[in-house]
């Protein structure tokens, strides 16, 4: 639904004022969408999920520093007393049950961030500010992929059926910081494509 919401939204005001695509030389996917798509906002999307899995292992005695090294006897499931940076013992039971919500967080993490990555989508140079939030199937669509998220999450049995484990409230947060960390990224990128047209940034950013 996020994705076809986009098919609903209001044409830019300055789509007239660009130039006709040249189907020979202007792929539809090229090296700026892909590095827009891979190399900058997918890995500040990478960074919130790792964060709020880090964050996790943290809040139940595993500090990043003490997982380097740790593999082999997490998933050993002869070895029982594996022990955290306080001293506690866990099962082999435990550690998967902390694995698998750390799993969880990520994919949670990645609907999050996600929420942004759709919403910068609606344009290509306009703000967000100038295009609005009118499209309600872009809306509806937000709603949907957050309840699913929250329904794979909280439902009983999803962890038999995909592993998937209840998340605290606080840890849907996590990912807020780089959500909008995304969606002022490419604000200022695209206030530096109307100030700057053909430009550096414009060169390298613009798909």
């Amino acid at each position: 639904v996020p994705a076809i919401s986009l098919a609903y939204e209001t044409a830019e005001s300055d789509i007239m004022k660009r130039q006709p695509r040249n189907p020979a030389t202007d792929k539809l996917v090229n090296e700026r969408l892909i590095s827009m798509a891979y190399g900058q906002i997918g890995m500040i999307q990478a960074l919130a999920g790792f964060f709020t899995y880090f964050v996790i292992l943290a809040e139940n005695g595993f500090l990043p520093g003490t997982l380097v090294g740790i593999r082999i006897k997490w998933d050993d499931r002869g070895v029982n007393d594996v022990e955290d940076t306080y001293g506690q013992q866990w099962t082999y039971e435990q550690r998967k049950i902390i694995e698998f919500t750390c799993h969880t967080s990520f994919f949670i993490s990645i609907v999050v961030v996600q929420w942004a990555d759709l919403i910068i989508c609606k344009t290509r140079r306009n703000s967000l500010f100038q295009q609005g939030m009118k499209n309600r199937i872009l809306i509806f669509g937000l709603f949907v992929e957050t309840a699913l998220a929250a329904f794979l999450s909280y439902c009983p049995g999803m962890d038999v059926a995909l592993r998937m484990y209840p998340l605290k409230a606080m840890w849907w947060f996590c990912a807020f910081p780089y959500s909008l960390l995304i969606f002022i990224y490419d604000e200022v990128r695209k206030l530096i494509l109307r100030r700057s047209p053909g430009g550096w940034v414009e060169r390298e950013t613009y798909y």
